[in-house]
């Protein structure tokens, strides 16, 4: 590639920073080996043969792909893999904030929302992730990963404009004691329908997922039209709905429930992003006070 761009092997030796002699004994073992002449030689220096023309494509992604290889496994140069969950959910707008307070970091997100927590933490173990955002008990954490609570998202309720706690400036989650909250797309044996389930035991609540899933969207269009239905969402978390709707977030206070995003990352793992990432955590995350409640397994 150097010998084509170039046009002649002395400049082509110079880029490279080795001999013209060398550059010379390399191309030579390579026409051997593939049995063609790459380079036609003139006295103006040298430029591809019809060979060498339907070779260098072919050799511009074979670097491309030395260079990828490399960066898969240089800590400081390769993207760090994160799995956020749900775009529309706190972990994904955390890690944008952060990615937006670094200019030049280099990372990728992705949703594992199909994957329960074990799956995810096995996932961050074979290295096929370098971290995720996950509700796991404190005894379910496998040998190698580190869990780190750094993300407690309030949770709030979320009402049509017809519902009775519509006009109210906060609720408490005994206040909530029934009616019914409608959280479609809890599957069992997610970590998401533990903390759901302990949430309920601890207030006496009604929390379902009755009825198929259509999305979000239908979940908004169901809360505008009922004045009984509510659901729950986190105080970070971005839905959108028509303003004709008139939904409503009200806090939940005394105490406010929090949802434990559990940051997942293998124990021997270092990547800058990463320790940045944490950094950037620890330095968001509120102080805990007496007016919150979090399951009593979430002690990570």
């Amino acid at each position: 590639m150097a010998v084509a761009e170039a046009g002649q092997f002395q400049a082509a030796a110079d880029e490279l920073g080795i001999s013209q002699q060398g550059v010379s004994k390399r191309i030579a073992g390579l026409e051997k080996s593939l049995g063609v002449a790459l380079l036609v030689r003139t006295s103006r220096g040298s430029r591809l043969s019809l060979d060498g023309q339907a070779l260098l494509p072919y050799a511009r992604k074979v670097l491309v792909a030395l260079e990828q290889a490399e960066q898969a496994v240089c800590p400081g140069r390769r993207p760090l893999r994160v799995d956020v969950l749900n775009r529309r959910i706190a972990p994904a707008q955390a890690v944008y904030r952060y990615y937006r307070s670094r200019p030049g970091i280099v990372l990728d997100t992705v949703t594992l929302s199909d994957a329960n927590a074990a799956h995810a933490a096995r996932a961050v173990l074979d290295g096929s992730l370098d971290a995720t955002f996950r509700a796991l008990p404190g005894d379910q954490v496998p040998v190698g990963i580190r869990a780190e609570r750094l993300l407690d998202v309030p949770l709030q309720l979320l009402v049509g404009p017809a519902h009775p706690f519509a006009g109210e400036n906060h609720v408490r989650p005994t206040d909530l004691a029934g009616h019914r909250i409608w959280i479609p797309g809890i599957r069992p044996g997610t970590e998401w329908e533990r903390y759901y389930r302990s949430l309920s035991q601890a207030f006496g609540l009604s929390i379902d997922a009755l009825g198929p899933h259509f999305g979000d969207e239908a979940l908004m269009d169901a809360l505008a039209d009922s004045a009984s239905l509510a659901t729950l969402v986190g105080s970070s978390d971005r839905y959108l709905w028509p303003a004709n709707y008139d939904l409503r977030r009200i806090p939940l206070r005394e105490p406010t429930p929090l949802y434990p995003h559990i940051l997942l990352t293998r124990s021997d793992h270092e990547h800058p992003v990463l320790t940045g990432l944490r950094d950037y955590l620890r330095a968001s995350k509120p102080e805990d006070t007496d007016d919150m409640w979090v399951p009593d397994w979430a002690t990570c």
